[in-house]
């Protein structure tokens, strides 16, 4: 299952792309800001792009995008991994032990909140392959790592699954289709996926998906 979770991932470039086309498809499909399941920014820090995944039930991936590589941190809170499980409420050993210096370190800004980690998995730029910490994880026990990166939809279809689920519309399938195969957004498709969103203001917030 380990192996199975670190070959799911693609490379950064792809999965950066991906999270783009997520975020920008939940600004079109939730008018509000802090229920929107994918988001991403631009410019986090110098040089630095976030995308997250937040599914308001206390679980969250955060990917971040650096010029020195690429780290994944993940928090299931109702995994035995969670510090908040823990008498000593520490980061499970482990986690972070092999994390490159200069990848860990992106992890440092109070917003990101490091210690909350059930798993962390990184991929430096010159690397051919994602790694994750040796962690013991006790028997009957998951780190919530195949249940959030399973949040990061690889198809149109996939995600139209989970919208209609998630959001309670049904969007159209061939503009996620199109949006997924990089079709320059329109306020036609917009329109096609929430009838009820202000195209004009979601096509200005797209900008800073650029």
């Amino acid at each position: 299952m380990e192996v199975k979770v670190l070959e799911r991932l693609p490379d950064p470039i792809i999965l950066k792309r991906l999270m783009k086309i997520q975020a920008s498809i939940n600004k079109f499909l939730c008018q509000d800001e802090w229920l929107r399941y994918h988001s991403f920014i631009q410019d986090w820090a110098e040089g630095v792009c976030m995308a997250k995944i937040d599914n308001g039930a206390g679980d969250h991936l955060i990917i971040l995008f650096s010029h020195e590589g690429c780290i994944i941190k993940g928090f299931d809170h109702e995994s035995g991994l969670s510090p908040h499980a823990q008498d000593e409420h520490k980061v499970w050993q482990g986690i972070y032990d092999d994390v490159p210096k200069e990848l860990l370190s992106l992890l440092e800004d109070d917003a990101i909140e490091k210690d909350d980690v059930t798993f962390c998995i990184w991929r430096k730029n010159n690397d051919t392959s994602w790694h994750k910490g040796k962690v013991e994880i006790p028997e009957g026990e998951s780190d919530g790592s195949d249940f959030l990166l399973g949040c990061i939809f690889y198809t149109p279809e996939d995600f139209v699954e989970f919208a209609k689920d998630y959001f309670e519309l049904s969007p159209s399938l061939d503009v996620v289709r199109e949006i997924y195969d990089d079709f320059p957004i329109t306020e036609e498709m917009i329109h096609l996926l929430n009838p009820n969103c202000e195209t004009k203001e979601v096509l200005q917030e797209l900008n800073d998906l650029i």
